[in-house]
């Protein structure tokens, strides 16, 4: 009995102890922990540089490409000087990019952050609803002044990251908004030396444009004697679609919203493809590829062909970003806006302000949120835009007197041989995937697309969308039923353009959009605008 007494005496007092050790480490634990804390706190810089006094580590995955591995180039070794932030660059090739960061979110075996890998707006809304992607409202209002300030001038930014639990997760690309040759960015362009040796004025409206690009396939205007003018060069008619639809009074709210715009009469949501004015633009186009004015492997052309061609001059017309810099041709100029039979002329190619929504994420791997935040803002003002875009000053920039900023011979007449573009690439990574930053004109414009918008930006369009963000039971159905109607879409329009399927079949067209699943597409756009309005209350 007493035996017994006394293990129960021995076996409380190791529990107690126990007790006691626990609750002494849990202690010490604890303290530990604030003192790590107040460490971080101390060696964090809330404004200025360096962003932390001792140096910190982070891993980044980024996409790989044109440039060499971003752990050793010019942009990133010089913000390493400044912040004291070291980041470990995990590079990926762009093949396979979207699947292996997937995988990587998926399993666990994650970074601290993504950068320039252009997560969907289905990710951030899945990976941000599980915690795995950390919210970044508090952070942005705290400790992202540049960032912050841009969403307060610009509410439509804002909402377009905004996700419907009503988070932020991501840093964008943006656009200055008033940045027209980079919104509108594929745009119609006339060769000027056509226009001399025809003696004809700039097409003002679709049937002068027809006139033009007759006389141009048809009467030698390189005076080579033979006949191998290309009316207008394109590479599949996504392009050519968004930038004549708006001669028909279509497509209002820009092309993030390719499919619907508002209609005018009602001012409800639009299906813009199977209304008549869609019909008479695929007529149009019709017209010009049946006779020969459009180029004739329009949806097999490869781009190395195309511009082959334009290097040579042989287009009347051209839909591209600016083919001095495409084609390395100079007598091309912007066209105006054409306009339409109903005297239409909106210029509908044209893009908001916010632009690859998921460009920059931090996870909750990351130790440093506050100064990854901080690292990651300064691309957001107009200094860290013009390092990113330009460079070191006196090495890849030099500064005029006026202000403005050029690209050094570095650059320009690469000492080694380099192309520009192989050469902005060696020193700068704004060529690689959607990268997060601020495209400000200053740093960002080329002269030729600035005249271009110049022609073109009184017409617009009102009011511009940003993309609408789903739920992810929304973007399931979107991604069913939406692309089995886009997809027909496709393949519909490319037959009445080219003539395969008559212009007879156009009653059967739009009945079978509407049996696929219209209705449900339109209900769930419409709920997806709807929240859109709601977030500006």
């Amino acid at each position: 009995m007493k035996l017994k007494k006394f293990s129960t005496f021995v076996v409380t007092l190791l529990l107690v102890f126990s007790s006691l050790s626990a609750c002494s480490s849990d202690s010490t634990g604890k303290e530990e922990e604030k003192e790590k804390d107040d460490e971080a706190k101390a060696n964090f810089n809330e404004e200025g540089f360096p962003i932390v006094n001792d140096q910190i580590k982070l891993t980044f995955v980024a996409p790989s490409s044109d440039s060499p591995d971003w752990n050793d180039i010019l942009i990133y070794n010089t913000y390493k000087e400044m912040t004291n932030v070291d980041i470990d660059w995990q590079m990926i090739s762009q093949e396979g990019l979207k699947e292996k960061t997937n995988l990587m979110l998926a399993g666990g075996d994650y970074p601290d952050a993504f950068h320039s890998v252009g997560l969907s707006t289905q990710d951030l809304i899945t990976y941000g609803g599980q915690g795995v992607l950390i919210p970044l409202n508090d952070l942005i209002d705290k400790y992202a002044p540049n960032f912050k300030k841009i969403l307060e001038e610009n509410p439509d930014i804002k909402r377009g990251i905004t996700m419907p639990d009503g988070n932020i997760y991501s840093f964008p690309r943006i656009y200055e908004p008033d940045f027209d040759a980079v919104l509108a960015n594929w745009k119609l362009w006339i060769n000027g030396d056509f226009l001399k040796a025809l003696d004809m004025d700039e097409p003002t409206t679709l049937d002068e444009f027809y006139d033009y690009l007759k006389a141009a396939v048809n009467n030698d205007p390189n005076g080579n004697g033979k006949a191998d003018e290309i009316g207008i060069s394109a590479s599949g008619d996504g392009h050519l679609i968004n930038i004549f639809k708006g001669s028909f009074g279509l497509g209002n709210r820009g092309i993030d919203h390719k499919y619907v715009d508002m209609d005018p009469e009602t001012n409800e949501l639009r299906f813009i493809p199977i209304q008549d004015e869609y019909k008479e633009m695929l007529q149009y186009l019709n017209k010009l590829y049946s006779e020969g004015l459009i180029i004739e492997d329009l949806y097999t052309v490869k781009s190395e062909e195309t511009h082959a061609r334009g290097a040579d001059g042989l287009f009347a017309a051209t839909v591209t970003t600016n083919p001095q810099t495409g084609y390395g041709r100079d007598e091309y100029i912007g066209a105006v806006t054409l306009e339409g039979p109903h005297g239409d002329k909106i210029h509908s190619n044209y893009g908001s302000p916010l632009n690859n929504v998921g460009g920059f994420v931090i996870t909750d791997k990351n130790q440093y949120p506050e100064e990854t935040i901080r690292w990651i803002d300064y691309f957001y003002s107009d200094e860290g835009s013009k390092l990113f875009f330009m460079g070191v000053e006196g090495e890849t920039y030099i500064e005029n007197e006026d202000g403005t900023v050029e690209y050094t011979d570095l650059i320009e007449n690469n000492p080694d041989g380099l192309t520009r573009t192989e050469a902005i690439s060696k020193y700068l990574t704004w060529r690689a995937g959607p990268y997060p930053a601020f495209v400000k004109r200053d740093y960002f414009g080329v002269k030729t697309s600035n005249e271009a918008a110049e022609k073109f930006k009184e017409n617009r369009p009102e009011e511009v969308w940003p993309p609408f963000n789903y739920t992810n039971e929304e973007s399931e159905i979107m991604s069913s039923v939406g692309t089995d109607i886009e997809d027909y879409i496709t393949e519909s329009q490319a037959k009445f353009i080219t003539g395969k399927t008559s212009f007879d079949e156009w009653d059967k067209y739009v009945e079978t959009v509407k049996k696929v699943g219209l209705d449900q597409y339109m209900d769930i756009y419409q709920d997806a605008y709807n929240r859109y309005l709601e977030q500006t209350k």
